[in-house]
């Protein structure tokens, strides 16, 4: 009497639950997790859509809520948080900041790096003490995670982005040895396959090695509240005029206030981020 052997139909296979595990581990160790920071319209959200290679994030307005997208750049999972956009005339209401603080959480298990957009301009003590007052919203271990990213610095020619930050002063040089002098170049204008975003992430990857791993919070130092006034939603932007350049003239406008407030009622610019 022969044998009955059970019949196997294609595809009845289970796939093993101890391999589907080790591949999903294998991808979680290989993404790249980014979260961009900055001003607004400096190109931040920009600067986002050129690593995704694709307009996800809003650039018609300010957004006001940080916003996750993800890609693939060489076959490398890579995940992009865009937060809101702090303001350079005016301190940012307690609420936007919040908001930009749950940036890093939006990303588990953390980030691996701060993308600092920082458009090439006039860059003063006020843009310094903007940027030193954001960080330190996420404690001080974000500096050794930061990574500044310098847009349209095509403007610049032939000069090397060096000899902008050398000659542009302590301001800005301050910001980029904080950051350990880790910096590079981003053209917003190419579309398609960029060549600047292989080696942005290249640097990012070798600042994860030298400070062993993704960014992980520290101590937040508390400031005395202060009697804050109430805000209108869209406070405006503020791009940073450049005496030298020639840039971004008659952009700047004032936040629109409410209605009884006539004073301040000029029309904001359309300019994209």
């Amino acid at each position: 009497m022969a044998s009955e052997i059970p019949d196997l139909a294609v595809g009845d296979e289970q796939p093993d639950p101890e391999e589907e595990e080790k591949k999903r581990a294998e991808a979680a160790a290989r993404e790249l997790r980014l979260v961009v920071l900055g001003w607004r319209w400096p190109g931040k959200s920009l600067t986002g859509n050129t690593i995704l290679g694709r307009e996800d994030f809003r650039l018609e307005r300010a957004a006001e809520f940080c916003v996750k997208r993800e890609t693939e750049v060489s076959g490398r999972p890579v995940v992009v948080v865009d937060t809101p956009g702090w303001f350079s005339s005016q301190d940012t209401p307690a609420v936007y900041q919040q908001e930009i603080v749950r940036g890093a959480s939006m990303c588990p298990p953390g980030p691996h790096a701060f993308l600092l957009v920082v458009p090439v301009g006039m860059f003063t003590e006020v843009d310094r003490a903007r940027v030193e007052e954001h960080l330190a919203l996420f404690g001080e271990n974000v500096w050794s995670h930061t990574l500044v990213v310098f847009t349209w610095a095509e403007v610049l020619r032939t000069i090397p982005i060096e000899r902008h930050i050398r000659r542009e002063g302590r301001d800005l040089q301050w910001v980029v040895e904080r950051c350990k002098n880790r910096f590079c170049v981003i053209n917003n204008n190419i579309f398609g396959e960029h060549p600047q975003v292989p080696r942005l992430l290249e640097k990012v990857e070798e600042m994860v090695a030298e400070e062993g791993g993704l960014y992980v919070p520290g101590t937040v130092e508390k400031k005395p509240e202060q009697n804050q006034k109430v805000v209108e939603r869209d406070l405006g932007a503020r791009p940073k005029q450049n005496s030298k350049l020639g840039l971004f003239k008659n952009m700047e406008a004032d936040p629109p206030r409410q209605s009884g407030d006539r004073k301040n009622s000029q029309a904001g610019t359309n300019q994209t981020q």
